[in-house]
C-alpha cells in the first residue's frame, strides 16, 4: 500500500490552537493521532509499538509511553544523549500496562474514534501547561488510558525557545484555577501542583539555575494569586503580558 505524502500544516500561535489544526485536519483519516512535544526523542519502535497496543486492547483510548529519561528538572539532554540512553536502557523498562487518569503530553496517542469531538482548550494559550491534562482526562472518561515501557523515549527538556519566566510562573497558578473550575483536573493534582511550583521557585530563586528563570517564574506566581484574591485570574493574561 502506498502512503500518502507527509503534509505540513500551519496554525496560529499556541500549542493548543496548532494540536488543534491537525485535529481538524486528521479527525477524518486517522484511525490514531501522535503527539510529540518538538523535544521529545521516541524509540525506533514507538510507533510499531502503540499500533500493536491498540490492536490488542480495543478499549484502550489514548497511550502514553513510559519514559527512559525526563530532563524537564533538570539541565536537560542533547539529540545524542537521548539517543544514547534509549539505546542503552529502553529494553529494560518493564512491559507492564498501567491504567492512568490521564496522560504525559510530551508523548501520547489518542484513538481518534473516541476524540473526534474533543478539542484542546484554546483559552490555554501559548505553551499551554497542563492542556494534556485538560485534554486526556475527558477523553479518559470514553476509555482506558494507559501507560507502559513498551512504548519509550526521552524527553529532552529543552530550556531554550520557551515561553518566558513570568508567563509560565502566571500559567503556574491560573492554569491550575481554571481547570480546577472546569472539573478537568485530577483530584488533588492542582494543590500539589501548585504547592510545588510555587515552593521549588521561591527557594531556587535564591540561587537559580543557569537555564530556568526562576525569579521571573515566582513573580509571575504573585501576579496571579494577586488576581485570584481580585477574582480575575485568566490564563490568557499572558498574552499582554
Amino acid at each position: 500500500m502506498r502512503s500518502s505524502p507527509p503534509r505540513i500544516a500551519f496554525a496560529e500561535r499556541g500549542l493548543c490552537r496548532q494540536r488543534n489544526r491537525a485535529l481538524d485536519l486528521l479527525r477524518h483519516d486517522a484511525d490514531i493521532i501522535v503527539f510529540f512535544d518538538d523535544d521529545f526523542i521516541p524509540a525506533d519502535d514507538y510507533l510499531e509499538s502503540v499500533e500493536r497496543l491498540f490492536m490488542a486492547h480495543p478499549d484502550v483510548v489514548g497511550i502514553t509511553g513510559d519514559l527512559v529519561a525526563d530532563g524537564i528538572g533538570g539541565p536537560g539532554y542533547t539529540v545524542d544523549e537521548a539517543e544514547m540512553l534509549i539505546a542503552r536502557d529502553a529494553a529494560s523498562l518493564p512491559a507492564r500496562i498501567k491504567t492512568r487518569e490521564a496522560l504525559y503530553g510530551c508523548n501520547m496517542a489518542i484513538r481518534m474514534r473516541a476524540a473526534v469531538d474533543l478539542r484542546f482548550d484554546e483559552a490555554l494559550p501559548l505553551y499551554g501547561w497542563q492542556e494534556d491534562i485538560d485534554y486526556t482526562y475527558q477523553l479518559g472518561r470514553r476509555g482506558r488510558l494507559i501507560s507502559t515501557g513498551q512504548v519509550t523515549g526521552v524527553h529532552m527538556g529543552a530550556k531554550g525557545g520557551r515561553t518566558s519566566g513570568r508567563k509560565l510562573g502566571y500559567s503556574q497558578v491560573a492554569n491550575i484555577v481554571y481547570l480546577r473550575r472546569k472539573g478537568t483536573m485530577q483530584p488533588g493534582l492542582g494543590g500539589l501542583l501548585l504547592r510545588k511550583n510555587i515552593a521549588a521557585n521561591l527557594i531556587r530563586s535564591f540561587r537559580p539555575e543557569p537555564l530556568i528563570d526562576r525569579r521571573g517564574r515566582l513573580i509571575g506566581n504573585a501576579l496571579a494569586l494577586i488576581d485570584v484574591i481580585r477574582g480575575r485570574v485568566d490564563p490568557r493574561r499572558i498574552e499582554q503580558m
